[in-house]
């Protein structure tokens, strides 16, 4: 197809520090995402993520959609798609890990569909 052209092509005469600056920007895209895009790198439908939660599809799409959420209904959707959930505080200083949530001791009583 005419127009077309390959990314090595197109980035071809770039200098190397425009070719850092863009891998550092794609790093920070790989590390930094909405919950949705999150559940798509796993490659989980919303109806999957559900099931691994005992609540419906709708109530996945809601909590997507949402701004803010409980810390409890996040880690456990975390952990339903395999990972951990640890809350970190950045000062100029250093970060400090928050550890005043009981991560361990999951109940089925929060269920993520409030």
């Amino acid at each position: 197809m005419s127009g077309h052209h390959s990314f090595n092509k197109l980035t071809a005469e770039f200098t190397a520090e425009r070719r850092a600056e863009i891998a550092n920007r794609a790093s920070k895209l790989k590390t930094e995402m909405a919950l949705n895009e999150l559940r798509q790198a796993f490659q989980l439908s919303q109806s999957e993520l559900a099931s691994k939660l005992n609540v419906k599809q709708p109530a996945i799409s809601r909590l997507e959609q949402r701004t803010d959420m409980y810390v409890s209904h996040l880690r456990q959707i975390i952990e339903a798609m395999g990972g951990q959930l640890d809350i970190v505080a950045r000062f100029p200083d250093g970060e400090v890990k928050i550890t005043n949530f009981d991560f361990t001791n999951s109940s089925s009583s929060n269920s993520p569909s409030n």
